[in-house]
């Protein structure tokens, strides 16, 4: 069964049309951080508001993720931190970070592409969006162009694997003591 079967082929393209744009966000963040990007439409008007990608390593910042980044844009944009009329697009599952600031935001809809089992607060590991809680929960469509977003970040990790990966004869160590 096609988990997307209950949107009509209109709306399923745009989901993926914007997802595509995130896409090209995320391999923005390449080569030296995980290739997430992310784009905040405004669902009234069709217009994206912002768009960006990781920038962790970049800004030296533990919370430069893409999806903070654009809540942030976004609301600087629209002069208002209340995004209810805004779907955000971004390429895989948030962190419960995220999706802690998507609730804070009110945020209209959140659509991924890939889900993130270790991690993912959109259902996956932890389900933050949709969590009885005094805000509002944020609707989620998952799996958006789903293969593409993975694949995207699997080849990201495989080069960064081999950069670190130790020598078999030397064994690892948290500090030289």
């Amino acid at each position: 069964m096609n988990r997307h079967s209950h949107l009509s082929s209109a709306r399923l393209a745009t989901h993926q049309q914007w997802m595509r744009l995130a896409l090209e966000q995320a391999a923005k963040a390449l080569p030296t951080d995980v290739p997430v990007g992310a784009m905040l439409v405004q669902t009234t008007t069709g217009r994206c508001i912002a768009s960006g990608y990781n920038r962790r390593e970049f800004s030296a910042s533990p919370t430069a993720h893409a999806e903070l980044l654009v809540l942030e844009r976004a609301a600087q944009q629209l002069g208002r931190w209340r995004l209810s009329d805004c779907t955000l697009y971004v390429t895989l599952e948030p962190c419960p970070m995220c999706a802690s600031a998507m609730r804070q935001a009110r945020l209209g809809q959140l659509v991924f592409g890939a889900a993130d089992v270790m991690l993912g607060a959109a259902g996956s590991r932890y389900n933050l969006l949709q969590d009885p809680a005094p805000l509002p929960a944020v609707p989620v469509l998952a799996g958006v162009l789903e293969a593409p977003c993975r694949q995207l970040l699997q080849a990201s990790f495989l080069p960064q694997r081999k950069a670190h990966a130790l020598p078999s004869s030397e064994p690892y160590r948290d500090c030289d003591v």
